[in-house]
């Protein structure tokens, strides 16, 4: 279920939309509100899971995921952006609540010579439902209702509850585990308040109070909770585990490949629907070449990282990404999906090879007390990746959505006109970027596309240079997609940071020797 919400809406959105009146802001929000809570509230799930027991935390995660999930499908329309998006939220809680203890209850069954594989398995499954996310919520989408992608998880959760009393995994909790109430509020607030500052600051304007005072704000509590984290005695983060070099090096790893990845998810599936008018359900497959070679490269990262370490896997995978990031933003510009889906398998496949090891191998640099607590940080830390990712990238592409819509087309014979700097504004960007066959010279379709396109269509119709509707609409759309060029940028830091990994050795005993040795 966790997954499988990170993806399912996507497709959805643009429905949504059209029902309950959501701005551009609100339909990132829709993503965002989820992955934020998750972020914000992963940590605490983390410690209930001690302090109740991983089980019973896990079902009471369950519960609270589908009771949301119910609130969403029953979002008003014509104004519900409030509604969903407070639903949104209570979802990424009930998940935070769940996604530790999964994680520790399946690295708590294996050996640590078997732990690669299993958390491949782990990572596999996963991927699956954030594969088959797109397509599910597609399939909802146009033959039913956006609201049944919401529906959906209340059989999902029922089983998993029915799963959980079949297997009778061990409850053992600990009634010394104490929870910092005080300190999750400030992680909360702390987060959101920075979240919200990058998000909403081409909305707000970058110099608005509001903007300046949301991130000042926002990043001095985050401040004062990492301070108050490192001196306490039992702290709600271990942040004190970021002064081991291994351990720190796969968490800015995992980071910064899921910054990338979940907002190229988001924008993907919008410039699938806006700029090349695909059906939700196409749209929903057209996104598969990028998620399910993730599901497939899982399974060998896991093997590899068994045999070989991190090292290996990690720079080979983080190096793929990145030219299949290269190939797919190279092909943006031709407004033909064939040519993309190159560029997406090679993305897809380089991620994969990533995610398995890095995880794995940042549990493995912690004793087996401190495990609990590296899952919480790691899980935080990978939410707080994909949070960011979108509301950083969804703020460029806000800002250029908006500068684009408010830029008249220019005159015939204009379209290359530069300033006296040099510059060339986003339309002019557009229309050279524009293939041949949507010039006014042109009186073909575009066969880019799968059905007449309103940006081809106006580009005949209109003969002078005031922007329409339509052709305001297709630029924007254009730039939803150029996100895999903004994500290009975080995938070659992350290949940077494993020069930390390149000197380390892979653990080998399952001890707190291993945890202290690195």
């Amino acid at each position: 279920m966790i997954m499988l919400d990170q993806t399912v809406v996507t497709v959805a959105l643009p429905s949504m939309t059209h029902d309950l009146g959501l701005s551009s802001s609100g339909q990132q929000w829709v993503v965002n509100a989820y992955v934020l809570a998750m972020a914000a509230c992963v940590a605490l799930g983390g410690k209930l899971g001690d302090r109740l027991g991983p089980v019973t935390c896990f079902c009471l995660g369950v519960v609270t995921f589908f009771a949301a999930s119910v609130f969403c499908g029953l979002a008003p329309g014509g104004g519900g952006e409030t509604w969903i998006l407070s639903a949104r939220a209570a979802q990424g809680v009930g998940a935070a609540l769940m996604m530790p203890v999964s994680a520790k209850i399946v690295m708590e069954a294996f050996p640590i010579t078997e732990r690669g594989r299993a958390m491949a398995v782990y990572a596999g499954v996963s991927q699956i439902f954030l594969a088959v996310g797109p397509l599910i919520g597609g399939a909802l989408t146009e033959w039913i209702s956006w609201r049944a992608v919401f529906w959906l998880n209340v059989p999902v959760g029922l089983l998993a509850l029915v799963l959980v009393a079949i297997a009778k995994p061990d409850n053992s909790r600990d009634r010394a585990a104490r929870v910092s109430l005080r300190g999750a509020a400030m992680l909360v607030t702390g987060l959101l308040l920075t979240v919200l500052a990058i998000q909403q600051g081409s909305t707000w304007h970058w110099t608005a109070p509001a903007t300046l005072a949301s991130l000042i704000v926002g990043v001095l509590i985050l401040g004062v909770f990492v301070l108050t984290q490192w001196r306490s005695a039992t702290p709600l983060v271990a942040v004190r585990l970021l002064a081991r070099r291994a351990f720190t090096a796969n968490l800015v790893t995992l980071g910064l490949v899921r910054f990338s990845l979940l907002a190229t998810i988001l924008f993907a599936t919008l410039y699938l629907q806006d700029l090349l008018h695909m059906s939700p359900m196409k749209a929903g497959a057209a996104v598969l070449p990028l998620i399910l070679p993730i599901t497939v490269a899982a399974q060998l990262g896991g093997r590899w990282y068994d045999r070989r370490g991190n090292r290996p896997p990690v720079i080979t995978g983080l190096a793929i990404a990145t030219i299949g990031m290269a190939c797919w933003s190279v092909a943006l510009p031709h407004l033909d999906y064939v040519l993309q889906v190159p560029g997406m398998i090679i993305t897809g496949f380089g991620l994969g090879l990533v995610f398995s090891p890095t995880n794995t191998d940042a549990l493995s640099r912690v004793s087996a007390a401190e495990r609990s607590q590296a899952s919480g940080l790691v899980q935080t830390i990978r939410q707080l990746g994909g949070t960011l990712g979108v509301a950083v990238i969804g703020s460029i592409v806000l800002g250029v959505e908006h500068q684009v819509t408010r830029t008249p087309i220019p005159q015939h014979g204009a379209t290359r006109s530069r300033s006296a700097s040099g510059w060339r504004p986003p339309s002019s960007v557009w229309r050279s970027h524009a293939p041949s066959c949507c010039s006014r010279r042109s009186g073909s379709p575009c066969p880019a596309m799968s059905r007449r396109s309103p940006r081809c269509d106006g580009v005949r119709r209109s003969g002078h240079g005031t922007a329409r509707p339509w052709d305001r609409h297709g630029r924007a759309g254009f730039w939803k997609g150029a996100v895999a060029q903004y994500s290009s940028a975080p995938m070659s830091a992350a290949s940077a940071s494993t020069w930390w990994l390149c000197a380390l050795r892979p653990p080998t005993k399952d001890t707190a020797t291993t945890a202290t040795t690195q």
